[in-house]
């Protein structure tokens, strides 16, 4: 076989802690796009495969970058499958299943993210693609997991938030609960799947054994709750919508100002101190009513004494006056709107957006990869492919296909 191409614009991630992964990518949307992203911004070389005629949907989600000529290509999808290579594979075709076991048996890592049995029914499973490749780590990503007695249901990232509890802890009080402003159920199912995905992987490299890596939405939203859990278990408590509100730590929440909103945390004896003298009113901090972390986080006492207090010193400033005068003594953070974070200097200085030049269709400005290695250094500045973009390159290089073999299937539909 030839050595694999590196994706157009990628030639620093050859240098990443993951340069010679290969991994089989047929996901599709958020947390399975998400996930090999990130092994691919660290390096590895990953392979998006797609059906002919029946690519990712998520190439139709908006904001669209345009051509002058009408072209688009969605930023979405950009974002979630940079630094890919794209390969067009009909799996339920008998000779797109032989391909894709081919590919499989030089590849590391598989990550899907159909509902559980789907790829079993194809012959293309964990078991089945372990005959081809025993290191194959094969990482599953799925509402609700291979087991269980819900594997088999349909579930979107609402479906997670409901059924792993985060729904109904979030909003707030006395009001229907509120869904996490973002797909916090697609992306935690991200980020166990990266971790499972490595130490598999790092299993394979001791031991030559691959294994199943199984991620469910409903699993990963559970473990972001909290203490919902042990107040349930221990004191038959069950969390409910708190607003800004923690359940016992106070002072700690949202505080309006001149032009906005504040967060403030200032709870323990030391940041409580530190914030009556920052004020102006260092005399504050020895009243003996509310002198103590104890006494603070007392619910009336916090209501009745601490809240006005604090409200009276954020309305007399800005957000940016409050943060000059916060510094680095208390923990005080504006409430930023996206545009505001886009463009604050702080994010700017970690490279957390990054811009990628897309040919004739302009520069695409996006999140940057929040793993900093300071020897092996992520690279998210990669182009996402057109459908099928390198699919002949690939079976030559993978499959050791000729092109009159290539167009054959191309003829046939199956790539």
């Amino acid at each position: 076989m030839n050595r694999l191409p590196e994706p157009p614009g990628t030639e620093t991630t050859a240098r990443g802690p993951l340069a010679g992964v290969v991994v089989l990518d047929i996901t599709r949307v958020v947390a399975g796009p998400f996930c090999s992203m990130i092994l691919a911004d660290l390096g590895a070389t990953v392979i998006k495969i797609e059906r002919p005629g029946e690519p990712d949907y998520a190439r139709d989600f908006p904001p669209f970058l345009e051509s002058d000529g009408g072209d688009r290509f969605s930023a979405f999808f950009a974002q979630y499958n940079r630094n890919k290579m794209g390969l067009t594979l009909d799996l339920a075709a008998a000779e797109g299943k032989q391909l894709l076991k081919r590919l499989a048996e030089h590849a590391d890592v598989l990550v899907e993210n159909f509902r559980p049995g789907t790829m079993d029914k194809l012959g293309l499973g964990h078991v089945d693609l372990q005959h081809v490749n025993r290191r194959l780590v094969y990482t599953a990503i799925s509402g609700f997991g291979q087991t269980g007695p819900y594997r088999r249901r349909p579930a979107f990232d609402n479906s997670a938030q409901a059924a792993g509890g985060l729904w109904s802890m979030n909003g707030n009080p006395d009001q229907p609960p509120t869904r996490v402003g973002t797909i916090i159920g697609d992306l935690a199912a991200t980020m166990y799947a990266v971790i499972g995905t490595l130490a598999a992987l790092r299993h394979a490299e001791r031991t030559g054994e691959g294994q199943l890596v199984d991620v469910a939405q409903q699993d990963s939203v559970l473990s972001l709750t909290e203490s919902a859990v042990v107040s349930y278990t221990v004191e038959g408590k069950t969390a409910k919508p708190l607003g800004n509100a923690h359940p016992f730590v106070r002072p700690y929440g949202l505080y309006p100002c001149k032009d906005g909103y504040v967060f403030f945390g200032g709870y323990t004896d030391k940041f409580w101190r530190l914030t009556c003298a920052m004020f102006g009113e260092p005399e504050a901090a020895d009243d003996s009513e509310i002198d103590t972390m104890a006494k603070r986080f007392d619910p009336e006492v916090y209501e009745r004494r601490i809240r006005p207090l604090l409200n009276r010193w954020m309305a007399q400033r800005t957000r940016a006056e409050l943060e000059e005068l916060a510094g680095e003594q208390v923990p005080l953070t504006a409430i930023k709107d996206i545009g505001d974070v886009v463009n604050d200097p702080h994010i700017k200085a970690r490279d957390m957006i990054v811009d990628v030049e897309y040919p004739e269709l302009g520069t695409l400005e996006m999140f940057g990869q929040p793993i900093h290695l300071g020897a092996t250094p992520a690279e998210p500045r990669g182009l996402a492919p057109a459908v099928g973009e390198h699919t002949d390159t690939l079976l030559r290089a993978m499959a050791g296909l000729s092109d009159d073999e290539i167009a054959a299937l191309r003829a046939s539909g199956v790539v």
